[in-house]
């Protein structure tokens, strides 16, 4: 561990409430952009039956969540899943995990920045009406502001941040539940109104529906962002668990009632989904049907605050995941320290904006990635948030692998008294083979080799290489866990011959 400066300190002051660690989360999943965008995608996939895949989705991330939920109950680190299965597996293992987990954010940081852009403009075209030519700002200018914003927000408090960011998840929530009573007060589609077959496994088979589970999985991506704040969050072995849960729950109430809304507000017959599949923003779109223009426009107004709830978000994660590293030896010194004034990792979160700018600006120059949108920012979103999905399903996977480990460990007999070892065991073990068919599904059919899903491994692979290229370092943060994680205890009442869990 490095000594502070005058200026800065290296260990961060738990003062966070539940709350906050839950808003992190909440603005991370972003569920306002997952319930304009995602479901689209499902269409040609499962058809009419998007409710029903996410029902199944939900319980498929509560099994992941469950080795979260499990492990920081005990453990708790700003270092996330790099402290989670490093703290338990070792150092190397801890090391992968956590630089495929910050190639995720920092993936999502620069694909929500460019998604910022583009509902910017899309906004512009709903006031200009009909416009044949809408005015749109160029979205390389567009980028340039929100950085700037970003990098002002990068330097707050932590408390104040994620006010932020549950005011702007608030409003697109409430407009959300606005909409869906509205849908059901109207009964739906004048042409099919209220179709609960789309709960049912009516015309879909075994195939369908794990390929549109694995969609659905994704949109929870970063649930578990509130793992972050640990060293920040007010008790945190009883408030960090209750965030994830409470994000879950939010959550997956909150999709599954939308998602069913809003495919009996298209209609559940041929020409509703199909306008449904071809909708830029279906919030925007069925606002506009079943409410009016201003409420469009305010959904539309929603989506913009949270994809730029999202990239804060993503940043402050990101950039602590950085601070964590920098502290334990890898990485420069200057990132490891603590704004003085609101002990958060100011120059690594600034750090993460600038690349996230850096990466737009190169692909707005470029012309690089086509994704066949027919919109620059779009397509660079899209790319970079299944990079970053593929970087996170392995940091899940290493995660749960972790519970599983320290679970079956006679060192959770000591702890524990061996309480819960069967579903602290079992669980995860489903949740690891659900995420391994979640990355099959993601890589499987990658035509090129700059396809998404592999550049998200390819990153992982790095990750992995330096893992066992830099053996001495990774022996120096496994030490600096045992400490931050209070964990020398823990070896002192083990049985002799046991392994440390730095080792």
């Amino acid at each position: 561990m490095r000594d502070s400066s005058n200026h800065a300190s290296t260990k961060t002051k738990p003062k966070l409430p539940l709350w906050a660690a839950l808003a992190l989360s909440l603005a991370t999943v972003g569920p306002t952009l997952a319930m304009s965008g995602n479901g689209q995608g499902l269409i040609g996939i499962v058809g009419k039956s998007i409710p029903l895949v996410f029902v199944i989705g939900l319980v498929a991330v509560g099994l992941v969540a469950y080795g979260f939920v499990r492990l920081t109950r005990h453990l708790n680190h700003a270092g996330s899943a790099y402290a989670l299965v490093g703290g338990t597996v070792g150092p190397r293992a801890g090391f992968f995990a956590g630089f495929a987990m910050l190639g995720a954010y920092l993936a999502f940081s620069i694909g929500t920045l460019s998604l910022t852009a583009a509902f910017v403009n899309s906004l512009l075209v709903q006031l200009q009406g009909g416009s044949a030519d809408p005015f749109q700002i160029p979205w390389p200018l567009l980028l340039i502001v929100s950085s700037v914003l970003s990098l002002v927000l990068a330097g707050r408090e932590a408390a104040m941040i994620a006010k932020i960011l549950l005011i702007i998840e608030g409003v697109g929530i409430v407009a959300m539940i606005v909409l869906v009573v509205v849908i059901f007060a109207r009964g739906g589609a004048s042409t099919t109104g209220v179709d609960f077959s789309v709960l049912s496994f009516d015309g879909v088979n075994v195939d369908q529906i794990m390929a549109g589970v694995v969609a659905a999985f994704l949109s929870w991506a970063g649930f578990e962002a509130c793992a972050s704040l640990g060293e920040e969050t007010d008790n945190p072995k009883r408030n960090i668990p209750r965030a994830l849960g409470g994000t879950l729950l939010i959550t997956g109430v909150l999709f599954a009632v939308v998602m069913f809304s809003q495919t009996i507000g298209f209609g559940t017959d041929d020409a509703g989904l199909a306008r449904m599949q071809t909708s830029s923003n279906t919030l925007g779109d069925l606002g506009h049907d079943y409410i009016g223009t201003v409420f469009s426009l305010i959904i539309i107004f929603t989506g913009i605050c949270a994809a730029f709830g999202c990239h804060v978000a993503t940043s402050a994660t990101a950039g602590r995941m950085i601070y964590a590293f920098a502290r334990d030896g890898f990485g420069p010194s200057s990132l490891s320290l603590l704004d003085e004034k609101n002990q958060v990792p100011r120059r690594a979160t600034i750090l993460v904006v600038i690349l996230a700018l850096v990466a737009g600006l190169l692909c707005s120059f470029t012309g690089w990635p086509v994704m066949g949108t027919n919109n620059p920012p779009i397509d660079m979103y899209f790319l970079f948030a299944v990079a970053g999905a593929v970087c996170l399903m392995v940091a899940y996977f290493m995660v749960e692998v972790s519970a599983i480990w320290f679970t079956g460990n006679r060192r959770f007999d000591v702890i524990h008294g061996g309480r819960s070892r069967f579903l602290g065991i079992a669980l995860p073990a489903v949740g690891a083979v659900i995420i391994a068919l979640v990355i099959w599904f993601n890589v499987k059919d990658a035509a090129t080799p700059d396809a998404a899903p592999l550049l998200g491994l390819y990153w992982c692979g790095i990750g992995l290489i330096v893992a066992f290229a830099a053996s001495r370092a990774a022996v120096k943060v496994g030490i600096a866990l045992t400490k931050e994680l209070n964990l020398d205890p823990v070896r002192k009442t083990e049985p002799q011959g046991t392994e440390t869990l730095s080792q």
